[in-house]
This record gives structure tokens, sequence and C-alpha cells, in this order.
């Protein structure tokens, strides 16, 4: 019904539509990453409180919409974590929190053999203390930029340090390498690898919330060339949310102090969605759609509320797949009840 009555309405409007409905699917602070062709959802939280993740594996197909239990033994128990694609095979899993610490090691699932294997650290590693939090951005199939804040449960630095995470599939190892350089303390941010306008477009790494702040850092810097990754290809979602944008008021300043929201990159737009804000005390998960348009600089930001409460969410994850933006899990506006939802984003413009 939320659906039919913001089509009817004339000026721009957005929602996360429902797809499919699964208790699968129901979880928060989980990854989500798309492997030929299914999206892989690995741990999380199945109740707010809860402190043991899960070790359990679900693939859903988007194109059938099914979910289905992955059979698979030897699942790390994690919540807090990330994980990217290599090789188009290995689903790699790495850091989060185990149930009892922050970890930083890297389990993979083959998913040819649909076998998990845990990768060995290879010489020279040099890891950090401990990730949760974190975000892993992919820089070439086998390497990848972590950033976020580091350290055990009782002791919390007041940076966060850069590492480039070098993973080997032949061999089965991992190597991180500490960029030598920080970042504010960040926990529960995003991460936007985007290009950077001109006649000779480059790419910058940057990140969002995470802390009491609602200015961007860069985490990275490439010359033209030098990223080679391919950015999934969304021409028609691309062109609607450049309507959306131009109906709106834009501003240079970002989302104060979100955390444990979700980012995916649509072109030259970094759609956020979502999350926890530390600025207030009582309603704190939100449901708002903010988008980072990088076209012209001073990139500028753009908000669109919203007013359906039952759209808030913490600890979800969005997958940008074949010109669809999806939504998958995060607990809901209570904190603590697991959303069994996959939704996708309709923009009525």
């Amino acid at each position: 019904r939320a659906v039919k009555e913001l089509a009817k309405n004339k000026s721009p409007k957005w929602a996360y539509r429902p797809i499919q409905f699964n208790a699968l699917l129901a979880r928060a602070f989980h990854s989500c990453t798309e492997l030929r062709g299914r999206f892989y959802l690995v741990g999380g939280l199945r109740a707010g409180g809860a402190k043991d993740p899960s070790s359990d594996t679900v693939a859903f197909d988007p194109a059938g919409g099914q979910a289905v239990k992955v059979e698979a033994r030897g699942g790390p128990r994690r919540s807090h974590h990330d994980a990217a694609p290599v090789g188009g095979r290995w689903l790699c899993v790495v850091g989060g929190w185990d149930g009892s610490r922050r970890v930083a090691s890297v389990a993979a699932l083959d998913a040819e053999r649909g076998v998990w294997e845990a990768w060995t650290a290879a010489p020279g590693n040099c890891p950090p203390a401990g990730l949760s939090s974190h975000t892993c951005t992919r820089l070439s199939d086998r390497e990848l930029r972590v950033a976020g804040r580091e350290g055990g449960t009782r002791t919390q630095r007041r940076y966060g340090s850069l590492y480039t995470l070098k993973l080997d599939p032949s061999a089965r190892t991992y190597c991180y390498k500490e960029e030598g350089c920080h970042t504010a303390s960040r926990s529960g941010h995003c991460a936007a690898l985007l290009q950077t306008p001109g006649p000779h477009p480059g790419h910058q790494l940057l990140l969002f919330g995470g802390c009491n702040s609602a200015e961007p850092e860069v985490a990275g810097h490439w010359s033209y060339g030098k990223i080679k990754e391919e950015p999934p290809i969304a021409p028609r979602l691309m062109e609607q949310l450049a309507r959306l944008v131009s109906s709106g008021q834009g501003s240079q300043q970002g989302p104060w102090g979100l955390r444990h929201h979700s980012c995916s990159v649509v072109g030259p737009f970094a759609v956020l969605f979502g999350g926890e804000t530390l600025t207030r005390t009582r309603d704190t998960i939100c449901n708002d759609l903010y988008i980072y348009d990088t076209r012209n600089s001073p990139s500028l930001w753009f908000h669109f509320p919203c007013a359906d409460r039952g759209l808030k969410r913490v600890g979800h994850r969005t997958y940008l797949w074949n010109d669809h933006l999806y939504l998958v899990g995060g607990f809901g506006e209570d904190g603590k009840t697991a959303s069994p939802q996959v939704c996708i984003l309709d923009l009525f413009v």
C-alpha cells in the first residue's frame, strides 16, 4: 500500500519494496556478498543483545527468489565482519567478532567444492590487533583495503590504521601490510571507492560515519589507471538517482554521527541508508536515504527522509546487482528484531 501511495505522488519519492520473506535471512551485522549470481549471507546476530554470532551461511538467488542454507562444514562464527569475492570462486570472510574476541584472520568458502577453509598467514604478515565493524574494499581481485578501528575488547586505539590485505587462493594464504597512515577511530562506518572527476579520473576511497563527525575521510587515492576493478553496470538506477538528486537541495554537510548503516556505490553516487545515529538518546535507528554525488566539485549530499518507520534498519546490508539495489537483513526499529526481508529500492521520479 505504501508503495502504491508513493507512486501516485508526483513529487520524487523512494521506497524499499519487499520481494522475499524468509526466516533464514533474519540476521544483522552479517556480510552479504554476490558470488556466481547468488548472495551469500555469512554469520551475524539473530537478535539484539546476542553476543554469540551465527556460524551458518545462507545463499539467496535474486533471480529465482529462493534462499537455502549452505551445507558446508566449518563455517566461521562471525559478526561485525566483512567479506569479498576472490577469483570468482572463493568468498573470503575477513576479521570480526567470534563470540569471545575480535579477530583478523581470513576464512574462505570454496563455492566450487562447497567447503570452508581456514587460510593461513603468509611470511611477513603484519595483522591488526583485532578487527570488528571495519570495512574491506576490493582494489583488485586479490587485494583489499581494510579500514577501521582495531584493538581488543578492553583496549581501543584513538585512531585506525589502514591495511592492504593480499590474498593468494592457490596457496590459501593472506598477508596484511600496514600502510603507515591513520584515520580517525571509526567503527560501524562504510567505505566507498569512487572515481574522482576530471578528464583523467583516478579513484579515492572515502570513509563515511562510524564516529561523531559528518566529514568523510580519504583512506586512499589512486591515479588514473591504477584501479582496474570493473564496477557493476547500472544505467537505469544511475539515471533515476540523477533525476532524484536534481529534485533536491544539495549540501556540503553530510549525516552527522551515523554508524552501522549501509553504503553502495552506483556510478558517481554513494547511496547510504539507515543506521544508528550518535546524536540522539532516543529513536536512534534511522530510515533515511542519503546520496553523495561526486559528479561536480565540491561533492554534494542529498537527504531524502522516510515516513515509514517499518523501514528503520541497523546492521543491515545493501548490494548492487543487475541494475537493482537490494536491502538484506538488519535489526528493525526496536534494535532487537532481525528482519527476514529482502527488498529492492524503488525510485518514483
